[in-house]
């Protein structure tokens, strides 16, 4: 017991302590809030794309690409989405929060939360399994998030601009890249893949500082209702059905530790950008993504503690 009690700890604590760390840099004035901006597009274009085309690289695909668990996580992101909708259009009549909600359920910050916390779980293993994913879950999470609310706020939607948006998206590129070599069997030389490397390594730590400045205090009194029902529903529901449903299905191993990263973690900060973007509540948005990013460290403790318990990882 107290063995799993460690790993889950040193698995999910580091990220807490960057994540506190950004905030009191931004608090201190070493980052101000036009900044944040800058260094996530720096982050999301630059660094994050070197992490996932090391991933790739340095894998076998042979034993990275597996059809049920990719066939599960379709499934279940769908699936997840259509009980967000069901509910969110049973308790809640504005159309501007109806969009936000269903995207703060279903929308999980995979890449930036769920890909540290898999490797960390993992104990250092091959990520391919894990990386492969991002192929999978960022179109989908996309193309959802647009129809969503672009319905809710009244707007047509755009397919072709949404399925341009996509292909140029710097994480489908890099993964398309790192797949497209190693099929090739092609090396890419020493001193190239040293700083793809270090650059890939400076991702994660970015990426969650950048995070952890990006919290402000929450609109609680105003969207309080929602933000419980968004939350709860995010960090606990969720994944509770979701990790339960595939331990019965019986994933073990790397693949449950991805699918971890899939359904634990907290909703993705792009949601709030292209809330603001697309007419929605914004300010909910933003709320939504704070808290469940300041909890997860938490929840996603108490789940990796749970199933390590129970041996499914």
């Amino acid at each position: 017991m107290l063995a799993n009690l460690k790993i889950s700890v040193n698995a999910v604590l580091p990220l807490f302590v960057i994540m506190a760390a950004g905030y009191a840099v931004k608090r201190a004035g070493l980052l101000r809030d036009k900044d944040v901006p800058r260094l996530n597009a720096l982050a999301f274009q630059v660094f994050l794309p070197c992490l996932l085309f090391y991933n790739i690289y340095v894998s076998d695909l042979s034993e990275s690409v597996r059809p049920k668990l990719i066939l599960f996580v379709v499934c279940g992101v769908f699936a997840v989405y259509l009980a967000a909708l069901i509910l969110v259009l049973a308790i809640e009549k504005e159309p501007e929060k109806r969009g936000v909600m269903i995207q703060g359920l279903y929308r999980s910050n995979y890449v930036v939360v769920g890909i540290p916390i898999a490797a960390a779980l993992s104990g250092g293993g091959s990520l391919g399994v894990v990386t492969l994913l991002i192929a999978i879950l960022v179109p989908i999470f996309n193309v959802l998030a647009v129809v969503t609310l672009a319905g809710f706020c009244g707007r047509r939607v755009n397919v072709g601009g949404t399925l341009a948006d996509i292909l140029k998206n710097p994480l489908i590129i890099s993964t398309a890249l790192g797949l497209l070599i190693k099929w090739m069997g092609l090396t890419i030389p020493g001193f190239l893949f040293a700083a793809v490397k270090d650059m890939g390594a400076a991702s994660t730590p970015l990426q969650l500082l950048i995070l952890g400045a990006f919290f402000q205090i929450p609109g609680m009194k105003e969207h309080r209702k929602s933000l419980v029902v968004t939350v709860f529903g995010r960090l606990v529901v969720v994944p509770g059905l979701m990790l339960s449903a595939a331990a019965a299905l019986g994933f073990r191993g790397i693949e449950f530790v991805a699918l971890i990263g899939c359904f634990a973690s907290p909703t993705a900060t792009s949601s709030f950008v292209m809330t603001q973007q697309m007419g929605g509540d914004a300010g909910l948005a933003g709320d939504i993504v704070v808290l469940t990013s300041a909890l997860c460290p938490f929840t996603i403790f108490g789940w990796a503690f749970l199933f390590k318990a129970l041996g499914i990882y």
